[in-house]
Order: structure tokens, then C-alpha cells, then sequence
């Protein structure tokens, strides 16, 4: 049997018409819908098709992105239709695997999974590298600036505010100002007072 497979995002307007005018054209007897992310694992149509695949079935897609947004993400489902001895094919991208080209498929998507995840971390690293060149640091940015945290700093010595309404009037977790208010009082035991970045 020859099903299709058809997605459209999530809170998108797109309709499904021109993948299903395909699929109709390329023979598909029955076409399960999804309306969600490509990214996402947790389809229950998609897993419906998964689970009825036997030997000798043919999953067909409009376009690969139709699948999965990933190469890494697309292999377990490649995985899975060629456990089921299903072939697969992809109209736009003209891939087509019968059954037992279905193991030289997953072996070519397997390769460009892993050389997509090398690219990713490469350029994460290069992109890390030239961040700290211009000196700029990872991590997210403190909540208080240098002059927001003397001012709570003398506010609470001064007895004017608790940490908690401290907090409120910067508009911050109280955990924040606690972390700030321990490290000063460190930072006092050892010398003299400066503002501390939490």
C-alpha cells in the first residue's frame, strides 16, 4: 500500500492542498495529516502511519521538510520504515527507495546527519571564539547593574529597605539581591566594598 505523509506548522495558515494534490498524483491510497512542528517527535498521525507500515508499503512525501525539519531528527523515522520493509519516497527532492535500497538510504541520511552535527558545533565554536575576541563572555547578563547593586547595597546597611522589598523596588527575584548582599559582606570581610556582578 502506498500511504503519504503531509504536515503543515502549527498556528500557521497553510493548507495541506498542494501536498495532497501531489501525493494523489503519485498514487497514495491514504495520506495521514499533521499540524505541527517538523522539529517535533510527538505527531500521533505520523506515529499511526509508522505503525501500520508492512513489507512491501511505500511512505511517499511531497518534500523532505514535510518529515522532519533535520537530518538528525529524520533518521529514526527512515530507521523505522525500513524495519517495517517499507520503501520511501520524496517527490521534490526525486528520492526513491524500494525496499532493499531502503539500507543504503539510511546509511547516506546517517552520514549527512553526522556531518550536519559537526558543521553545527564548528561553527558554534568559531562563533564562540570571535565572541570572546571582541570580549564579550557566555552566560546570561546580570540583572543589576554595577549602580543598581551599591544601591541596594546601602539601602539594606542603611535599614532602609529589607532585601525582600529591595527586590521589589528593582523589580528582580529576591535571589539576586541575597547573592549580592553575601558577596558583599565577603567582599567586606577581605576589602573594601565594591559591587559585585550576580
Amino acid at each position: 500500500m502506498v500511504f503519504g505523509s503531509a504536515r503543515v506548522s502549527k498556528g500557521e495558515q497553510q493548507e495541506t492542498r498542494m501536498q495532497d494534490t501531489a501525493l494523489r498524483a503519485a498514487g497514495v491510497a491514504r495520506t495521514f495529516t499533521a499540524r505541527a512542528s517538523g522539529g517535533r517527535w510527538d505527531r500521533p498521525q505520523l506515529h499511526r502511519l509508522l505503525d501500520q507500515l508492512r513489507p512491501d508499503d511505500v511512505v511517499v512525501v511531497w518534500t523532505l521538510d514535510r518529515l522532519s525539519r533535520s537530518l538528525k531528527a529524520l533518521l529514526p523515522l527512515m530507521e523505522r520504515i525500513a524495519q517495517a520493509g517499507a520503501g520511501f519516497r520524496s517527490l521534490t527532492e526525486a528520492i526513491d527507495t524500494p525496499p532493499p535500497a531502503g539500507r543504503r538510504l539510511m546509511q547516506m541520511v546517517g552520514s549527512f546527519a553526522e556531518f550536519e552535527q559537526a558543521m553545527i558545533r564548528e561553527c558554534t565554536q568559531a562563533g564562540l571564539l570571535a565572541a570572546r575576541a571582541r570580549g564579550r563572555i557566555g552566560g546570561r547578563r546580570p540583572k543589576l547593574g554595577p549602580q543598581q547593586q551599591a544601591a541596594i547595597v546601602d539601602m539594606v546597611h542603611a535599614g532602609q529597605q529589607s532585601q525582600a522589598d529591595a527586590a521589589r523596588v528593582f523589580r528582580v527575584h529576591p535571589a539576586p539581591v541575597s547573592r549580592l548582599l553575601a558577596a558583599h559582606r565577603q567582599l567586606e570581610a577581605q576589602a573594601p566594598s565594591r559591587p559585585v556582578e550576580v
